[in-house]
């Protein structure tokens, strides 16, 4: 277990990275939550997992499209904790519509949260695990960082160029004692998911649950939305020693979607 580890998750104050942010926390690591949010706002989550687990937890307000926010945010975050032992890179946005009628500023914001913002945070923190011969890099991708679907062109663009630069930081960083890979999930029934529930109603002229039954879950042979808590588990794993030799590695957890 990773015990006594120190890890920045990013988009942690709701959804998946909080789910992740917990398990860590349960697990014995010191957390770092991020997110856009005011401190005041995030204050609650920081203490109940500092008060439940009787570890370190703070939290770094950044806006992650911003290169040098992320390289202040991770400069205090060692500053205060002395290390980044792991990184979980989660934060993400969405948005559904078909290619033509696609809005060039949700385009480009997706491609700046979902895949740029990661592309920050791993060269800046790379450098410090590299200095202590060990680090965990856990990018929270998708299945569709695997397969595609209709109307979610940036998103899975973003999701895919994730993909290639988890198995590229695998590469490099084999030898350091780092490893870097990438979690998969299928349809996690989040804030995120909600919204696109309604978009894709609207987008298809159809029903929410029409879009849960038909669209969302239809690939999923388990019929089943992906847990949060599974999710989290998974990262504990693959930050743990019995996972020393794991790394380039894209995992789903997708209820069979990708099995087609």
């Amino acid at each position: 277990m990773p015990n006594g580890k120190n890890a920045l998750i990013t988009g942690s104050t709701s959804g998946i990275g909080k789910g992740v942010a917990n398990s860590l926390a349960e697990a014995g690591c010191n957390v770092v939550l991020n997110g856009s949010r005011p401190m005041e706002q995030a204050e609650e989550t920081r203490q109940e997992l500092q008060d439940d687990f009787g570890i370190k937890a703070l939290y770094q307000q950044a806006d992650l499209r911003d290169y040098q926010a992320v390289v202040e945010m991770i400069e205090k975050a060692v500053n205060k904790l002395g290390s980044i032992d792991i990184l979980v890179n989660n934060a993400g946005i969405q948005h559904v519509s078909p290619i033509e009628e696609f809005p060039l500023d949700k385009w480009e914001g997706i491609i700046d949260l979902n895949l740029k913002a990661g592309f920050y945070t791993i060269k800046n923190t790379v450098p410090v695990m590299k200095r202590q011969n060990w680090g965990r890099i856990v990018n929270i991708a998708s299945a569709h960082a695997l397969v595609a679907s209709p109307h979610k062109s940036a998103y899975v663009s973003a999701k895919h160029g994730l993909a290639g630069l988890t198995k590229t930081v695998a590469l490099e960083t084999a030898e350091s004692g780092i490893t870097c890979n990438a979690i998969c999930p299928g349809y996690v029934r989040t804030p995120l998911v909600e919204g696109q529930i309604e978009d894709t109603a609207k987008s298809r002229g159809i029903s929410k649950d029409e879009v849960v039954r038909d669209v969302m879950l239809h690939a999923q042979q388990t019929k089943q939305f992906t847990s949060i808590e599974d999710i989290g588990k998974m990262a504990v794993f693959l930050c743990s020693d019995a996972a020393k030799n794991i790394t380039g590695s894209m995992l789903p957890i997708d209820g069979g979607w990708t099995a087609h």
